[in-house]
C-alpha cells in the first residue's frame, strides 16, 4: 500500500499546524481591555455621549428657562432643596442639571471639532515637511516652534481677542494651538518611514508623491496620532472651558460648562453648588478621556503592553 493510500497518513497531513493568527485589531482590543482604567474611561465617555445625544429627553427642564421663584435653590438633598431641581438652580433660577446635560453637547462637539481641525492640518503640514525635507521642512518646523514657544492658553486667548469672542472662534484658536503637536508627530514618523523598503518599492513601481505620502506612509504613522488626538481632546475641553470662563468662548446663556463657571464665580462662598457641579462635569470628562488615552498608548506601544 502506498503512502497516499493510508487513511491515517492523509488525516495527519490535513491537521492544522497551529492556531490561526489573531487579527491585529483584535489583539489591540485585547490589550486595551486589559487596562481597567481605560475601560472605565470608555464607559464614562460612552455615557456622556449618550447623555449629549438624548439631552432633550433626559433634561428635566429647559436649560435657559428662568424660574424667578427658585433663585439659588440648593440641591434636593440639602435643606431648602426642592425635588424638581435635583442639583439646584443658579442665580437666574435655571436648573443646573439641565444645563449640565445640554452642556455635554457643547463640550463634546468642541473636542471633536478642535481635534479634527488640528489633526487634519497637522497631518497635512507634517507630511509635507517630513517627506520633502530641506528648506520646506525647516520653514514649516520653525513656524511650529514659534507657536509652541507661547503658552497654549495665552496664545489661544490672544487669537480669540484678535478674531473676536465666540464659540467657533474659540475652537479655531484652540485648533491652531494644538496643531503643532500633530505636525511634529507626523513629521517624525514620516522621516522614520520614508526610506524603508516598502516605500522604495512603491516608488520604483511608479507611485506618485501624493500616493506615497497618503496611501503608503501615512497608515503606518497613525498609532501615535490616535493617542495624541485622544489627549488633545481633553486639552481642547479644558482650554474651551478656560476661554469660556474668561468670557472669550461661548457666550451666555449658552449652557457651556466653562461659561457656567464664569457666571457662578461670585457665588463660590454663598452657593457652592453653582460652581462645583460644572467643575465636576469637566473633571469627570477630562479624566475619562485621559484614561482612554493612556489605554491607547499602552495598546499601540509594544514596550508598554501589559502581559
Amino acid at each position: 500500500m502506498s503512502a497516499t493510500d493510508d487513511p491515517h497518513l492523509g488525516t495527519a497531513e490535513q491537521e492544522p499546524l497551529g492556531p490561526p493568527p489573531i487579527a491585529p485589531w483584535r489583539e489591540s482590543w485585547h490589550y486595551f481591555l486589559a487596562n481597567r482604567g481605560a475601560v472605565i474611561g470608555l464607559v464614562v465617555l460612552a455615557l456622556l455621549v449618550l447623555t449629549a445625544i438624548f439631552a432633550p429627553l433626559l433634561a428635566p427642564h429647559d436649560p435657559t428657562m428662568q424660574y424667578r421663584d427658585a433663585l439659588l435653590v440648593p440641591p434636593a438633598w440639602l435643606e431648602r432643596g426642592r425635588p424638581e431641581f435635583l442639583l439646584g438652580t443658579d442665580a437666574l433660577g435655571r436648573d443646573i442639571l439641565s444645563r449640565l446635560i445640554f452642556g455635554a453637547r457643547f463640550s463634546l462637539v468642541i473636542g471633536l471639532v478642535v481635534v479634527a481641525l488640528a489633526l487634519v492640518s497637522g497631518i497635512f503640514v507634517g507630511l509635507i515637511a517630513g517627506y520633502f525635507g530641506g528648506w520646506i521642512d525647516s520653514a514649516i518646523m520653525r513656524v511650529m516652534d514659534i507657536i509652541l514657544a507661547f503658552p497654549s492658553l495665552l496664545l489661544a486667548l490672544v487669537l480669540v481677542a484678535i478674531i473676536g469672542p465666540g464659540l467657533f472662534n474659540a475652537m479655531l484658536a484652540i485648533a491652531v494651538v494644538l496643531q503643532p503637536h500633530f505636525a511634529r508627530l507626523t513629521r517624525g514618523a514620516v522621516i522614520a518611514e520614508k526610506n524603508r523598503e516598502y516605500v522604495t518599492a512603491a516608488r520604483v513601481a511608479g507611485a506618485s508623491n501624493l500616493r506615497l505620502m497618503v496611501r503608503t506612509i501615512l497608515p503606518n504613522c497613525l498609532g501615535p496620532l490616535i493617542v495624541q488626538a485622544t489627549l488633545s481632546f481633553s486639552n481642547a475641553i479644558l482650554d474651551a472651558a478656560a476661554l469660556g470662563f474668561l468670557g472669550m468662548g461661548a457666550q451666555p446663556p449658552t449652557p457651556e460648562w466653562g461659561t457656567m463657571l464664569a457666571e457662578a464665580r461670585e457665588f463660590i462662598t454663598s452657593a457652592w453648588w453653582v460652581v462645583t457641579m460644572p467643575g465636576i462635569a469637566i473633571l469627570i470628562t477630562v479624566l475619562a478621556v485621559n484614561l482612554i488615552g493612556d489605554g491607547l498608548r499602552d495598546t499601540f506601544d509594544p514596550k508598554l503592553r501589559r502581559s
